[in-house]
């Protein structure tokens, strides 16, 4: 059984390419100072050093989760991808202080879509770690390519291909 999303099925998507929802520094989900994300114990992916507050679609989807706290979300994207972007690292115990959100569960998006604006000053002061992890959290259907370490422009610099296995 295949959901049908945005008129495709997702048997007909075999790659997808996710850009960066972030302009910062990419660095490797194994550097995360987190094991919950440097173990890949959610799923793999890249992280991102921001070097703003604002974050962006990375790619054409769904949203289907945004934490009430507003330093997460989940995309569902046409092809089956499932996305965690979580903005920094123990930031949900700053309880939605300094994040502003512009999409809602259910929402469709497409990629460079404004989606969350962050205080970076105060997730720096407040948070244990500004890093924000990208992460696959269906990554055992794919084969992942990840690009290597350097600069991301949000909507711009791809970040990942994923291809169905």
């Amino acid at each position: 059984m295949f959901k049908k999303l945005f008129g495709k099925k997702e048997a007909e998507i075999k790659t997808e390419t996710i850009a960066s929802p972030i302009n910062g520094r990419i660095v490797s989900i194994e550097q995360v100072p987190d094991p919950t994300f440097s173990e890949k114990m959610i799923g793999d992916g890249i992280a991102i050093e921001p070097a703003d507050g604002h974050v962006v679609a990375p790619v054409e989807g769904k949203i289907v989760q945004v934490f009430p706290t507003k330093h997460a979300f989940g995309i569902e994207t046409p092809g089956g991808a499932e996305l965690l972007i979580h903005i920094g690292l123990e930031t949900v115990a700053m309880n939605g202080e300094g994040f502003t959100s512009h999409v809602k569960e259910g929402d469709q998006i497409k990629v460079g879509d404004p989606i969350i604006d962050f205080d970076l000053e105060l997730v720096k002061e407040k948070a244990a770690h500004t890093i924000t992890p990208i992460v696959i959290t269906n990554h055992d259907k794919y084969t992942i390519e990840k690009v290597g370490e350097g600069e991301s422009i949000a909507g711009e610099t791809s970040l990942f291909k994923l291809k169905l296995k």
